[in-house]
């Protein structure tokens, strides 16, 4: 496949690893006889480490199948973590590694997760925008102080810790941004 031919979206491998595209920069230069360059933003497959790498519009890239299938997380088994396929109950084993900080936002039985396939073996997932967790640790709301917002700690049930408004207390559940790891709102 050549580098002129690639779209946000496609995986591809380059320097031995597989990459996932996620941005394209296309420039021309001015003068007579210039080559068209193309800069990608890829991510690697799995560990999602980011790469930036320029490529000729006619550089060869070979292109990786990569399938997602949607899936509900059940359990963990050691260290590793088992997703279960929602149309054939197919268990999809990935590690720690290869889930890296998305295990913070991972709750039991979380639904509308992609497990990323390539040559049929789980590599990755990918989760759902959002996903509602529980506050178990927050310092309790100051009565009295001021009108304004301000916004305080809390650890969640996962472990990661997020800043929340201070009229949320433990025990509820809110919602979190699984791109940016900020609070969404109350959940329920």
């Amino acid at each position: 496949m050549k580098a002129y031919d690639i779209k946000k979206g496609n995986v591809v491998e380059h320097n031995g690893g597989v990459y996932q595209i996620r941005d394209i920069e296309r420039s021309s230069p001015q003068g007579r006889g210039g080559n068209v360059r193309y800069r990608f933003t890829m991510y690697a497959i799995p560990g999602g480490n980011k790469l930036d790498a320029s490529f000729d519009g006619d550089d060869d890239l070979r292109e990786v199948d990569m399938s997602r299938r949607q899936c509900t997380y059940s359990y963990k088994d050691g260290d590793a973590f088992v997703f279960l396929d929602d149309e054939d109950y197919t268990p999809y084993t990935l590690d720690a590694d290869a889930v890296g900080d998305a295990a913070g936002y991972i709750v039991d039985d979380l639904a509308g997760i992609y497990v990323q396939l390539i040559e049929d073996a789980p590599v990755a997932i990918q989760l759902p925008q959002s996903v509602a967790i529980e506050v178990v640790d927050t310092p309790p709301e100051l009565k009295g102080g001021t009108a304004t917002k301000r916004p305080k700690p809390a650890r969640l049930s996962t472990g990661i810790e997020i800043m929340v408004p201070e009229y949320i207390g433990i025990g509820e559940k809110v919602w979190v941004n699984t791109t940016t790891g900020e609070f969404a709102g109350r959940a329920e």
